[in-house]
């Protein structure tokens, strides 16, 4: 499917966009979602991965356009990379080898010039990784836009103006940037950021180039930065970054996910619909950590007796392994399953999330505060209780927090510790009590923005007039 040259007819509205996200999960798919709207405006997409990720993708490609993107498959250089064997994305390596997928990608650059002086685009739309990647779009007269996947909170915190970098150690992200200039909460605490330093600020990899020197060359070389947001949700951090870096700044919306009308109804669905209809409308905890985060194996254990204590009922999408490399799967307490069989489902394999979520006996989402799930539980007007794992979700966290939209549960703050009676009592607050009601209506009132396909469509349509505009 990969072809190295793109017509695009010659006419002067019509648009060839290359898209080169980093190789996550919770980048690639929004990164897929825009190119199949970009694509159904009449324009031209050539989508860059590696041949694994791709064909992990395609499933969700609509027959229609199949002929409007050309999946340019390039092989990972892997080499003697200590990555495991189909280690194409972050969610098939262990955390601890990632900055070896950072290398692998890197010696994408060759290939990826080819493609692009082959083809001509007009745009290349890349992410945060590809730092090496702005030079040669100038040097090939292709316009670059950062297309960042993070919102605008998490790119005003993290990226300085130019490299006036003056933060050394994890306590210094613990508190607002001295370059922002209004009150905000938005900062990380001790246990989260300490993940957030090691790994954006400072490399122990060799060969391995750190996440700020990344985005900073991105930032610094890129044409213009578009930001999957919308001013409804952050007007205030979309324009400090634009004053911040002195670059047009582009929501090009939220990317809402659009369940197809028609499903085939599989076995797993019937199976899953059959319990959820059982259940009372908003009575169910639903409880997923999406496949970048593990709880360990204490803190699965304060989840699930936590669940256990609340006495609500509850469908657990339960991950106990990250990939077939993980020789440490954790495990339930023993004879969870059984005291909570009459108003909990534990399911240990795959389920169709946004069927699931939008589900109308789903009351609360219990899970960790990465954007795209953020995104997901909105557009369904469902609640959250939060736990954070890794990278930007802390600060994610106190932006839903301070909108009262999503609620975290208490923690130490230097180690991360919590218990099943904080588990308990937070899920109960947001689901049942009035001290929780402010949650359930301010998402409601969210919903009305990130659920609006027709508002969600015209930022997709200002975004589009502005790539014409300049290519």
């Amino acid at each position: 499917m990969t072809n190295l040259k793109v017509n695009n007819g010659g006419d002067g509205t019509k648009l060839h966009v290359a898209m080169f996200p980093w190789l996550a999960f919770g980048h690639m798919v929004p990164y897929f979602e825009l190119s199949k709207l970009i694509a159904q405006k009449g324009h031209t997409v050539s989508f860059i991965s590696t041949p694994r990720n791709i064909d992990r993708l395609l499933p969700r490609l609509p027959q229609n356009l199949s002929s409007a993107i050309n999946f340019v498959k390039l092989p990972l250089p892997v080499g003697d990379n200590k990555l495991p064997e189909d280690g194409e994305a972050t969610t098939d390596v262990p955390f601890e080898l990632v900055s070896y997928l950072k290398i692998a990608f890197d010696g994408l650059k060759s290939p990826v010039t080819e493609f692009l002086e082959s083809s001509k685009p007009d745009w290349v739309l890349q992410d945060f990784a590809a730092y090496w990647l702005p030079p040669v779009s100038r040097r090939l007269g292709i316009k670059t836009g950062f297309l960042s996947a993070f919102n605008g909170a998490t790119l005003g915190i993290l990226k300085p103006p130019g490299f006036e970098e003056y933060r050394t150690c994890p306590a210094d992200f613990m508190k607002p940037p001295k370059w922002v200039p209004f009150e905000t909460p938005v900062a990380f605490k001790l246990f989260e950021c300490r993940y957030i330093f090691h790994g954006f600020m400072a490399e122990t990899t060799e060969g391995n180039v750190p996440d700020i020197h990344r985005v900073g060359g991105v930032i610094d070389g890129c044409d213009a930065i578009f930001v999957r947001s919308c001013y409804e949700y952050e007007a205030e951090w979309l324009g400090m970054i634009q004053d911040l870096h002195r670059k047009p700044v582009i929501p090009v919306g939220v990317l809402p996910p659009k369940p197809e009308e028609k499903f085939e109804d599989t076995d797993t669905w019937l199976t899953v619909k059959k319990w959820l209809d059982s259940r009372k409308a908003k009575s169910v905890v639903y409880v997923a950590f999406g496949s970048e985060a593990k709880p360990s194996q204490t803190e699965l254990n304060e989840i699930a007796l936590g669940l256990e204590l609340s006495g609500l009922p509850f469908f657990w999408v339960l991950k106990t392994r990250r990939g077939s490399w993980d020789t440490e799967p954790t495990e339930l307490p023993e004879g969870f399953e059984e005291r909570t069989a009459d108003r909990g489902m534990v399911w240990r394999g795959w389920v169709e999330q946004l069927r699931t979520l939008s589900h109308e006996s789903i009351g609360l989402v219990l899970t960790h505060p990465g954007w795209g799930t953020i995104i997901e539980a909105i557009r369904f007007a469902k609640p959250m209780a939060m736990l954070v794992f890794v990278f930007d979700q802390g600060l994610n966290a106190r932006v839903i927090e301070e909108k009262k939209i999503g609620y975290m549960i208490p923690r130490d703050e230097t180690e991360g510790f919590f218990t099943k009676e904080s588990v308990a009592k937070s899920l109960k607050l947001v689901m049942e009590e009035e001290e929780g009601k402010v949650y359930r209506e301010n998402v409601k009132e969210m919903k009305g923005v990130f659920g609006d396909m027709d508002r969600q469509d015209l930022y997709v349509d200002s975004f589009l007039d502005y790539l014409v505009a300049h290519r």
